[in-house]
Protein backbone atom coordinates (compact mmCIF):
# COMPACT_ATOMS: atom_id res chain seq x y z
CA UNK A 1 0.00 0.00 0.00
CA UNK A 2 1.37 3.49 -1.05
CA UNK A 3 1.92 5.58 2.09
CA UNK A 4 0.10 8.89 1.39
CA UNK A 5 1.48 12.74 0.89
CA UNK A 6 1.49 14.77 3.62
CA UNK A 7 2.18 18.38 4.14
CA UNK A 8 4.78 20.43 6.16
CA UNK A 9 3.09 19.82 9.24
CA UNK A 10 3.21 15.36 8.42
CA UNK A 11 -0.78 16.16 8.18
CA UNK A 12 -2.16 13.79 5.21
CA UNK A 13 -2.88 16.23 2.27
CA UNK A 14 -5.90 13.56 1.00
CA UNK A 15 -7.71 13.93 4.04
CA UNK A 16 -7.97 17.74 4.20
CA UNK A 17 -10.49 18.81 1.81
CA UNK A 18 -10.14 20.86 -0.83
CA UNK A 19 -11.44 24.15 -0.26
CA UNK A 20 -9.43 24.19 3.00
CA UNK A 21 -6.14 23.84 1.17
CA UNK A 22 -7.47 26.93 -0.86
CA UNK A 23 -8.99 28.95 2.15
CA UNK A 24 -5.56 28.43 3.85
CA UNK A 25 -3.87 29.66 0.26
CA UNK A 26 -6.04 32.95 -0.03
CA UNK A 27 -5.28 33.44 3.84
CA UNK A 28 -1.38 33.32 2.83
CA UNK A 29 -1.35 35.29 -0.23
CA UNK A 30 -3.61 38.01 0.97
CA UNK A 31 -1.51 38.30 4.09
CA UNK A 32 1.54 38.44 1.81
CA UNK A 33 -0.35 40.85 -0.89
CA UNK A 34 1.45 44.72 -1.64
CA UNK A 35 -0.99 47.20 -0.92
CA UNK A 36 -1.20 48.26 -4.99
CA UNK A 37 -2.20 44.49 -6.04
CA UNK A 38 -4.65 43.93 -2.98
CA UNK A 39 -7.88 44.63 -4.57
CA UNK A 40 -7.14 42.56 -7.86
CA UNK A 41 -6.14 39.54 -5.57
CA UNK A 42 -9.41 40.19 -3.17
CA UNK A 43 -11.35 39.95 -6.53
CA UNK A 44 -9.84 36.78 -7.42
CA UNK A 45 -10.68 35.18 -4.39
CA UNK A 46 -14.34 36.00 -5.01
CA UNK A 47 -14.07 34.05 -7.42
CA UNK A 48 -13.39 30.83 -6.02
CA UNK A 49 -15.59 28.10 -6.84
CA UNK A 50 -16.82 27.97 -3.38
CA UNK A 51 -18.21 31.39 -2.26
CA UNK A 52 -18.64 30.87 1.13
CA UNK A 53 -15.52 30.20 1.75
CA UNK A 54 -14.09 32.74 -0.22
CA UNK A 55 -16.39 35.28 1.53
CA UNK A 56 -14.99 33.59 4.86
CA UNK A 57 -11.49 34.58 3.65
CA UNK A 58 -12.35 38.36 2.44
CA UNK A 59 -14.16 38.97 5.66
CA UNK A 60 -11.03 37.49 7.80
CA UNK A 61 -8.52 39.95 5.24
CA UNK A 62 -10.70 42.85 6.02
CA UNK A 63 -11.37 42.37 9.85
CA UNK A 64 -7.30 42.21 9.71
CA UNK A 65 -6.48 44.85 7.26
CA UNK A 66 -9.09 47.40 8.44
CA UNK A 67 -8.14 46.80 12.55
CA UNK A 68 -3.93 47.48 11.49
CA UNK A 69 -5.81 50.48 9.66
CA UNK A 70 -8.15 51.82 11.67
CA UNK A 71 -6.43 54.98 12.82
CA UNK A 72 -3.95 55.37 10.05
CA UNK A 73 -4.59 57.87 7.17
CA UNK A 74 -4.94 55.31 4.69
CA UNK A 75 -7.98 54.05 5.85
CA UNK A 76 -10.05 56.11 3.68
CA UNK A 77 -8.20 55.07 0.35
CA UNK A 78 -8.00 51.39 1.37
CA UNK A 79 -11.54 51.51 2.39
CA UNK A 80 -12.44 53.12 -0.64
CA UNK A 81 -10.52 50.63 -3.22
CA UNK A 82 -12.10 48.29 -1.55
CA UNK A 83 -16.13 48.96 -1.72
CA UNK A 84 -16.12 48.28 -5.91
CA UNK A 85 -14.42 44.47 -5.46
CA UNK A 86 -16.99 43.41 -2.41
CA UNK A 87 -20.11 44.96 -4.51
CA UNK A 88 -23.21 43.25 -4.24
CA UNK A 89 -21.86 40.97 -1.23
CA UNK A 90 -23.99 42.34 1.34
CA UNK A 91 -22.65 41.01 4.56
CA UNK A 92 -18.64 42.02 3.00
CA UNK A 93 -19.82 45.40 2.62
CA UNK A 94 -21.53 45.66 5.90
CA UNK A 95 -18.71 44.53 7.70
CA UNK A 96 -16.40 47.40 5.68
CA UNK A 97 -19.39 49.80 6.29
CA UNK A 98 -18.76 48.94 10.37
CA UNK A 99 -15.09 49.28 9.80
CA UNK A 100 -15.70 52.88 9.02
CA UNK A 101 -18.13 53.41 11.98
CA UNK A 102 -15.63 52.17 13.98
CA UNK A 103 -13.02 54.25 12.64
CA UNK A 104 -14.97 57.31 13.08
CA UNK A 105 -15.98 56.53 16.85
CA UNK A 106 -12.05 55.77 17.72
CA UNK A 107 -11.14 58.99 15.67
CA UNK A 108 -13.85 60.79 17.44
CA UNK A 109 -15.27 61.89 14.05
CA UNK A 110 -19.20 62.54 13.37
CA UNK A 111 -21.24 59.14 13.79
CA UNK A 112 -24.64 59.17 15.03
CA UNK A 113 -26.26 57.22 18.04
CA UNK A 114 -28.56 55.39 15.57
CA UNK A 115 -25.44 53.88 13.78
CA UNK A 116 -24.17 52.42 16.69
CA UNK A 117 -27.12 51.18 18.04
CA UNK A 118 -28.39 49.40 15.24
CA UNK A 119 -24.92 48.20 14.18
CA UNK A 120 -24.60 44.51 14.16
CA UNK A 121 -23.56 42.70 17.36
CA UNK A 122 -20.30 42.18 16.25
CA UNK A 123 -19.48 45.61 15.66
CA UNK A 124 -21.02 46.75 19.24
CA UNK A 125 -18.61 43.81 20.85
CA UNK A 126 -15.71 45.18 18.85
CA UNK A 127 -16.27 48.49 19.82
CA UNK A 128 -16.83 47.81 23.59
CA UNK A 129 -13.46 45.67 23.77
CA UNK A 130 -10.81 47.12 24.82
CA UNK A 131 -8.26 46.88 21.59
CA UNK A 132 -10.25 49.78 20.25
CA UNK A 133 -10.00 53.19 21.45
CA UNK A 134 -13.43 53.75 21.46
CA UNK A 135 -14.60 57.66 22.36
CA UNK A 136 -16.65 57.71 26.02
CA UNK A 137 -19.81 58.61 24.38
CA UNK A 138 -20.18 55.74 22.34
CA UNK A 139 -19.20 53.46 25.50
CA UNK A 140 -21.64 55.49 27.45
CA UNK A 141 -24.23 54.56 24.82
CA UNK A 142 -23.60 50.89 24.72
CA UNK A 143 -23.46 50.22 28.22
CA UNK A 144 -26.98 51.88 28.21
CA UNK A 145 -28.67 50.74 25.63
CA UNK A 146 -26.24 47.41 23.74
CA UNK A 147 -27.96 44.90 22.21
CA UNK A 148 -26.31 42.24 24.48
CA UNK A 149 -25.71 41.97 28.28
CA UNK A 150 -22.37 40.88 27.34
CA UNK A 151 -21.43 44.35 25.46
CA UNK A 152 -23.53 46.47 27.99
CA UNK A 153 -20.79 45.29 30.49
CA UNK A 154 -17.93 45.41 28.31
CA UNK A 155 -18.82 48.65 28.01
CA UNK A 156 -19.84 49.61 31.00
CA UNK A 157 -16.47 48.07 32.71
CA UNK A 158 -14.52 50.49 30.28
CA UNK A 159 -16.67 53.77 31.12
CA UNK A 160 -15.10 53.26 34.47
CA UNK A 161 -11.56 52.28 33.28
CA UNK A 162 -9.25 55.13 30.83
CA UNK A 163 -9.16 53.77 27.21
CA UNK A 164 -5.38 52.43 26.88
CA UNK A 165 -3.25 54.87 24.31
CA UNK A 166 -3.85 54.37 20.51
CA UNK A 167 -0.81 53.27 18.98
Amino acid sequence: MKPSAVDADGSPLDQEPPEHRRYARHLRALADIPEREEADLVAAVLCDEDPQMAQSAVVHHLDRRAEQLLTDARFPSWAEAMTPVIDGRDFLTRRLREWTLLRAIALHEPWTADELITASDWLQRTAADARIGTSPAALSLLAERGRTRRVRNAAGRRTRQPDEPLS
